[in-house]
């Protein structure tokens, strides 16, 4: 079986988790935990990092940290996990749902503007599969209408929006470790941002709201913190962050290659006007004249033990949303017909060309 994702421990990774071992530093009091944060910082061009138990963790803490309240709005993209709504949800803050652009999957910034109102407190930029959302016109809303900018940058370690990394933008951005991530821990995830009492907040929230007296809170918190052996894979793994980043343009350059000949599928976008794609997955979408669904090929591509998944199901279509009376008017056609069409192939970072070659006979032979 060709895995749609299979990281690479290819590092300092073992050598890491034996010193975690070997000095029974296991939990998150752990010195590489300090260290992965004010590496990640240092990496990205942030003041602070909060390391947590995953990226939902983390969007829980960015938003609860913000402190947002009930019945505020925040403006985000439909197409994405539902950890980003979510977040919002719990809390009692409306998530006020974007369109994406079908061809770089982001959000449409130029819609925007059209749903500010005056309970809108904030702006959610998720960077999706690899492309990034066009930040500056976001930045100058932000601006205008003295907003908050939460930035999901869970899929673009490592990416860069016009020569800047991307974690470094708006009030708070938070990361994802998850195996599938260009920097893994198992799970895990990251909170960042340059301002001081934004910092003591997430750190305080990550931990349970601690106080300056053990076991007295104030303030209800999570018990979302990251151990020691978690870091000590993130440490490792930033160790190689350049190489990484290499390794998936380069499956993105030699599976545009392999495929550009299949005229019934849409290939990913190489680049925008302020960023390059380093395909954080192959995602591809069928063309609209393509009798099968994308649902089809993944089980026909299944069946030559070749892995797939499918695209993100809208918010708006997300039936828990729906029961709790949400987004029952919305229309957001791209992030509809993405879900319909569009699926990502193996892309992990552990993909030989040998695999590469595989995964592109099988589908010459499904698509054709």
């Amino acid at each position: 079986m060709i895995m749609v994702n299979e990281p690479l421990l290819g590092g300092n990774e073992k050598k890491y988790l034996n010193e975690c071992i070997d000095t029974n530093w296991i939990s998150s009091e752990g010195p590489f935990v300090k260290k992965f944060e004010s590496q990640m910082a240092h990496y990205v061009g942030r003041k602070h990092a909060t390391a947590c138990a995953s990226g939902t963790a983390a969007l829980d803490i960015a938003v609860s940290a913000l402190e947002l309240q009930e019945g505020d709005e925040v403006i985000m993209p439909s197409f994405t996990i539902i950890s980003c709504a979510q977040a919002l949800t719990k809390l009692g803050i409306k998530p006020v749902l974007i369109d994406s652009e079908y061809r770089t999957f982001n959000m449409r910034v130029k819609d925007v503007e059209s749903k500010i109102t005056p309970k809108t407190k904030a702006i959610m930029i998720v960077h999706i599969f690899g492309l990034t959302v066009d930040i500056d016109p976001i930045i100058n809303l932000a601006k205008k209408y003295n907003l908050k900018i939460i930035e999901d940058a869970a899929q673009a370690i490592g990416q860069t929006y016009k020569g800047n990394q991307c974690g470094s933008f708006g009030d708070i951005s938070i990361f994802s470790f998850y195996p599938n991530k260009h920097i893994t821990t198992g799970e895990g995830g990251m909170v960042l941002c340059n301002n001081d009492l934004l910092d003591q907040r997430s750190k305080s929230l990550r931990n349970l709201c601690f106080g300056d007296q053990r076991f007295i809170h104030d303030e209800i918190g999570f018990n979302y913190r990251m151990t020691n052996m978690q870091a000590a894979l993130g440490v490792a793994q930033l160790e190689r962050i350049d190489q990484i980043v290499e390794k998936k343009k380069w499956i993105g350059e030699t599976y545009n290659d392999l495929l550009q000949d299949l005229n019934m599928i849409n290939l990913p976008v190489k680049s925008t006007n302020y960023c390059e794609n380093i395909y954080w997955v192959y995602a591809i979408t069928l063309k609209d004249d393509y009798p099968k669904t994308a649902s089809q090929i993944m089980s026909e591509l299944g069946e030559y033990k070749i892995g797939s998944r499918p695209f993100f199901y809208p918010m708006h279509q997300q039936p828990v949303f729906n029961q709790a009376g949400l987004f029952l008017q919305d229309k957001l056609p791209n992030s509809e017909k993405l879900y319909k069409t569009g699926f990502y192939i193996p892309s992990g970072l552990a993909l030989t060309q040998d695999q590469a070659v595989k995964v592109s006979k099988a589908l010459h032979e499904i698509l054709s």
